[in-house]
């Protein structure tokens, strides 16, 4: 198994710098929480005051209803950007928000419908292109709504187990990932957060028919009954300091969506926006069907 990168703690770090206090009176919210500020993927200046609160969604204010569920996921703004300068979107963009990905048995990801305790989850995809001797870097960013926060902490605990079933998985067509090492933390456990719940894992990706692995992160947060995921598959050519960069910014991508999330609660959420018809959690809902192998496995 491969061992723990340092790089992730490192990063986690630099995450949570941006979720410092400003100096500036229209800079952090009420909480101590940042702001991002709409158009501009830079956060806040940072302080020294830590933040008092976790990012979270109060399941008042979360989606209540597979319609909501899927408007909410959809409205989030996911853009290039967020993951550093250079990135644009990978096509398919999107996933269909009433599939997500599962692990199988045999180690396998696969997409299928949603359960009944999961209400939408919608995975994007970015890319940097390869230039200049560096391969391409392939980032996804999966937003899962749960029925409630209960329901979100089980995936988390299964996300956990499954790293430790599968160290070795299938991701796709083409694409494995080995030596997953995994870490888990809640904002109980006395550190400072920035959401209720995160998991960590680092390993290495390698296409069939090529012998050379580059690293692999995968980092998971909960805010109340929704699930933040994020994943960077590293190309090759870069140095260390480079791929240590690489999951920052993939870190921060996932803080940026975090913070938005967490705004919404603070707007009053689903409830606080003309509501759409109720659709029951076990409903289909039409939407475009994403059918490429980029896929499977999204969530990883």
């Amino acid at each position: 198994m491969a061992g723990w990168r340092p790089v992730l703690v490192v990063a986690a770090g630099a995450l949570l710098l941006a979720g410092c206090t400003s100096g500036s009176d229209d800079g952090a919210g009420a909480e101590g929480k940042p702001k991002r500020s709409s158009g501009s993927p830079t956060p806040a200046t940072p302080s020294a005051t830590p933040v008092s609160d976790p990012y979270t969604l109060p399941e008042e204010s979360a989606p209540k209803t597979r319609a909501e569920a899927i408007a909410f996921v959809r409205e989030l703004e996911v853009r290039p950007d967020f993951f550093g300068i250079g990135y644009r979107k990978r096509e398919p963009f999107e996933s269909d928000p009433t599939t997500w990905a599962v692990l199988h048995e045999d180690c396998q990801w696969r997409r299928e419908g949603l359960p009944a305790t999961v209400l939408a989850s919608l995975t994007r995809a970015f890319e940097l292109q390869e230039k200049n001797g560096k391969g391409s870097v392939y980032v996804s960013l999966t937003v899962t709504v749960h029925e409630n926060a209960v329901a979100a902490r089980r995936d988390m605990a299964g996300s956990l187990e499954s790293a430790l079933r599968c160290p070795e998985q299938r991701l796709n067509a083409t694409d494995v990932v080995r030596g997953l090492y995994s870490r888990v933390d809640a904002f109980t456990d006395e550190r400072n957060a920035v959401s209720d719940d995160d998991l960590a894992e680092s390993g290495e990706w390698v296409a069939d028919g090529v012998s050379e692995a580059h690293p692999f992160d995968w980092s998971k947060f909960r805010l109340g009954p929704v699930t933040v995921a994020a994943t960077a598959r590293h190309g090759a050519g870069r140095t260390e300091a480079e791929d240590s960069a690489v999951t920052g910014e993939m870190l921060q991508g996932v803080g940026y969506v975090a913070a938005e999330i967490d705004s919404q609660g603070d707007a009053g959420g689903a409830g606080a926006k003309d509501e759409p018809a109720e659709t029951p959690a076990d409903t289909p809902v039409d939407t475009p069907a994403a059918t490429s192998a980029e896929t499977e496995g999204a969530e990883r």
